[in-house]
């Protein structure tokens, strides 16, 4: 697909990742392009971003790093305590794929073999409803110390499902074969289990492993990476335990010394989480009985699964904790084709998953009809200010960061085409439909009956 007209067409963007803690590196344009996302860390572990514009003289990017580097002196968070390993909970690390991204599985896999972590296995979901004559997963796999699990019925939520069941570990955790993760990712989710054992979940940051074409920038700018606003804080979600029908609908982020940072309704839980980067007590989804079939990709609904389960965590009066220093490297849609695509998904998944929970409790109905209005106004406000005065991720990340203004070296803020949020929109009325023929299709599935039509 074409870019769409009228479009201010953005350049390549290298993403940069500092040791704010060391000498600060001399940064300048070159071959590669000129725009940059800078992420900051801090001990390791990522603490802030901001996006600039590098020029010839390598003393206009430095001020803008010595300026991130004092900002984010203040508001990062005090290192935690070290969680002996004989402490650390068990974990199975469950991917489920289609094969479609072979190379990029072989890299996810090179990293989940040799993670700093005491105890721990990885299962690899073969979700294929077939298998070509040509199969790449069993080369994939020679030599690995990986466990092959098949689920020949389609979906992801089927395909984490079998994962689920396969897994030996205290604590599933989940990610996807598009995704790069960091080395100390998996010890990252099992220390703030062990710090806050109440916790039934645990999410993470979600960072752009590449922004090389024009769809990858207009997706970190459009959603501010995964999500929302890139946040670089632990916060613990905890349902507001409120008597009557709004009983835990809504929920708050409060952060290690108790202040409350924000409210919002459960079905917001995507701020703080998503399948690429989250980790369940396994007893949590026993008890919840797994992810909802009739969602995921690989169905009509085509997502949704993933924040299903935070909210039913939530909707259990279970809590979640967000870890920023749980990280991965999400490998975004490189065309614009894709993009529009999995921006529909998006639409259509979120719906779907709103059917889905009124079909399980029909008390989400009394809270939706009260909170939907607000939530509409507030995504409608959300895609004007991308779309129409071009406050796109690069301005938050760059306001968060309190980068002071430096001339000729921030980036210019991103509009982007229209066409997005179109996709979108058009993708929330169409859910309700196609959540319904995903559960047709799921109940001929269990019935042992074809899936085509």
């Amino acid at each position: 697909m074409a870019i769409p007209p009228a479009a201010v067409v953005p350049g390549p963007r290298r993403v940069l990742h500092v040791d704010l803690d060391a000498a600060l590196p001399a940064l300048v344009a070159d071959a590669t392009g000129s725009d940059a996302l800078v992420v900051g860390h801090r001990d390791g572990y990522p603490v802030c971003t901001a996006a600039l514009t590098l020029t010839d003289d390598p003393s206009d990017a430095a001020r803008v790093l010595a300026a991130l580097a004092a900002a984010s002196q203040g508001s990062a968070a005090a290192a935690p305590a070290p969680v002996d390993d004989h402490d650390l909970p068990s974990v199975s690390v469950v991917v489920s794929t289609v094969v479609d991204r072979a190379e990029d599985l072989g890299r996810l896999l090179d990293v989940l073999e040799h993670l700093d972590y005491p105890e721990h296995e990885v299962l690899v979901v073969d979700n294929r409803v077939r298998v070509p004559a040509d199969d790449a997963l069993p080369a994939l796999l020679a030599g690995r110390a990986v466990r092959l699990v098949e689920e020949r019925r389609p979906g992801l939520s089927a395909g984490r499902n079998a994962g689920v069941a396969a897994a030996r570990g205290e604590v599933v955790a989940f990610t996807d074969d598009d995704v790069r993760v960091d080395p100390r990712w998996l010890r990252a989710l099992g220390e703030r289990f062990v710090r806050e054992p109440g916790l039934d979940a645990v999410s993470g940051v979600v960072l752009p492993a590449e922004l090389e074409t024009p769809a990858q920038v207009w997706y970190e700018a459009y959603y501010g990476g995964f999500s929302g606003e890139r946040s670089f804080e632990p916060v613990t979600v905890v349902p507001d335990d409120v008597p009557g029908a709004m009983r835990f609908a809504r929920v708050a982020a409060v952060s290690p010394d108790g202040t409350v940072r924000r409210r919002f309704p459960v079905y917001g839980i995507g701020a703080y989480g998503a399948g690429a980067n989250m980790a369940f007590r396994r007893t949590l989804l026993e008890a919840v009985g797994g992810f909802d079939p009739t969602l995921g990709a690989g169905s009509p609904a085509r997502g949704g699964e993933d924040l299903a389960m935070f909210v039913e965590t939530l909707w259990r009066g279970g809590r979640i904790g967000f870890e920023p220093r749980a990280v991965v490297h999400h490998r975004h849609r490189r065309t614009i084709a894709e993009l529009h695509a999995q921006l529909h998904g998006n639409g259509v998944g979120f719906a779907a998953l709103l059917c889905a929970l009124v079909a399980g409790d029909r008390r989400h109905l009394a809270v939706l009809a009260r909170l939907v209005p607000l939530a509409a106004t507030a995504k409608a406000r959300a895609a004007a200010d991308a779309l129409f005065r071009g406050r796109g991720a690069d301005h938050r990340q760059a306001a968060t960061a309190a980068v002071p203004a430096v001339p000729d070296t921030r980036v210019p803020s991103t509009p982007v085409p229209r066409s997005l949020a179109v996709h979108e929109l058009r993708g929330f009325p169409a859910g309700p439909s196609a959540w319904l023929r995903s559960r047709r299709r799921w109940r001929r599935v269990a019935a042992g009956r074809s899936v085509s039509g």
